[in-house]
């Protein structure tokens, strides 16, 4: 049976894995421009390869993060739904509903 408990759990856990992946996002925007910026400057080949090297790892975690994100959003669609069918009361299932409505709209300008 679906709890409050697990409600907020779940909703915390796609809250912090939006934000990893917002961040990842950011930290590749970043290491892209002090790549570019390297190459410009004719830095030492070894650097330069190490700062790629930086930039494909920063970039693989981004389609990791987003599988664990919709998996975690179908997660907390379902508790939802359990706890909707079962008329309980309270802040978190607000709370659930806006993450899956930031999460969405994420999601939409993603493919956008």
């Amino acid at each position: 049976m679906a709890t409050l408990r697990n409600l907020k759990i779940k909703t915390a856990t796609c809250k912090r894995i939006l934000k990893e992946l917002q961040s990842y996002e950011k930290e590749v925007d970043r290491e892209a421009a002090k790549t570019a910026d390297m190459k410009e400057k004719g830095a030492d080949p070894y650097d330069l390869k190490q700062q790629e090297n930086v930039l494909a790892e920063s970039r693989m975690m981004i389609p990791d993060c987003h599988k664990r994100l919709e998996a975690s959003l179908a997660d907390l669609k379902g508790i939802l739904a359990e706890i909707k069918e079962s008329n309980q009361q309270g802040v978190e299932i607000e709370e659930a509903d806006t993450i899956i409505a930031d999460v969405e709209a994420f999601f939409q300008a993603a493919d956008a």
